[in-house]
């Protein structure tokens, strides 16, 4: 077994805390990866409080995950030690199912491992990345080009590839018309995808203060929804609307600014269901649609992509001690836009 230390909490009811455990040994096919950074996720904060559904706990959180490998096991292929490899929202699964030969593992129907909070093949718990370091197979890893910033690169590992691989899907790019719903984690990844794709971006949000922001990522227009006014002026107007928000909150809002055949793509995750009238789809054809994260060879695609046009989250770097501050401010949404733990802290 492998020693590691992270950040765990016990139970829905208690704070993270460091806590000393073991991980499974590197098996022929499997990497070990130091851990440099992790994002921090809304996801974390939904799991670690059983938001969702009844955890396994003790858990250790974090799914944005990017290091240096320092060990490989006899047989694997893809990776060296010294190689950076980042770790995404999975580890493992069947890789016989319709979907893992469609390439969407990520919705394996058998026997899908997440990379915390879940079970692995060999029957023992899976720990995230708020630790030194993570076992994984080769195939379940990600090459993490050396031209960008190593923590920003982080957050691409869920933010990205869930903004990046809805908007592949339909095709979005150039005509169209892209509404993004909020402005955080995911929202500014949406706006730079959108953009790097052609497409005309649109930020909705309910706060004033980000239109600056909105305008730096370089977002055609913004439109503040508290103002019935602004939002009566884009009625009818976006092709796609990707929401974007991990809150409660009132889809109904948005689909009237479809255009006829339009299309609402939800990628928050929000805990309470939509309530949607059928009338506010038949009228004008509209889809309401979910995306998760993409699988194994659209997030290395994805990765490459950023490599490629030098796109990166725009993150705050904060020390693991830190890490209750930074979900106050993540749930209120004042983080610009990502936080990433510098790893380093809690080795030390």
């Amino acid at each position: 077994m492998i020693q590691s230390v992270g950040y765990a909490a016990q139970n829905a009811e208690t704070n993270l805390a460091p806590w000393n455990f073991e991980r499974r040994d590197a098996g022929l096919l499997d990497i070990e990866i130091d851990i440099l950074f992790c994002g921090v996720c809304h996801t974390d904060w939904h799991q670690i409080k059983n938001e969702w559904f009844s955890g396994i706990f003790p858990m250790v959180p974090g799914h944005e995950i990017v290091g240096k490998v320092s060990r490989v096991g006899a047989h694997v292929t893809k990776f060296k030690v010294g190689d950076l490899a980042g770790v995404g929202v999975m580890v493992d699964a069947c890789r016989h199912c319709d979907d893992c030969h469609s390439g969407q593992e990520q919705f394996c129907q058998i026997s899908p491992v997440q990379t915390y909070n879940s079970t692995g093949h060999d029957g023992l718990p899976t720990y995230g990345g708020y630790s030194t370091n993570t076992v994984i197979n080769e195939d379940f890893a990600h090459h993490i080009s050396e031209k960008l910033n190593l923590a920003a690169v982080a957050p691409l590992l869920c933010a990205g590839i869930t903004t990046y691989s809805p908007l592949r899907r339909w095709k979005v790019g150039k005509g169209h018309k892209l509404a993004v719903v909020g402005l955080g984690g995911l929202g500014h990844m949406g706006v730079k995808f959108g953009l790097a794709f052609g497409a005309d971006v649109t930020v909705l949000s309910t706060s004033e203060a980000k239109r600056e922001d909105a305008k730096a990522l370089g977002a055609h227009q913004f439109v503040v929804i508290k103002d019935a006014d602004a939002l009566a002026a884009v009625k009818g107007k976006f092709d796609f609307i990707l929401d974007t928000v991990a809150a409660d909150h009132d889809v109904n809002l948005y689909l009237p600014l479809l255009r006829t055949n339009g299309t609402f793509i939800t990628v928050g995750m929000p805990s309470a269901p939509f309530q949607v009238p059928s009338f506010s789809l038949s009228n004008g054809n509209k889809t309401v649609t979910g995306s998760g994260a993409g699988g194994l060879l659209e997030t290395q695609e994805m990765l490459d992509f950023c490599a490629k046009h030098n796109i990166v989250s725009d993150i705050e770097l904060i020390d693991i001690k830190d890490i209750y501050p930074a979900f106050e401010r993540m749930l209120k949404g004042e983080v610009r836009y990502r936080f990433v733990i510098d790893m380093k802290t809690l080795a030390n």
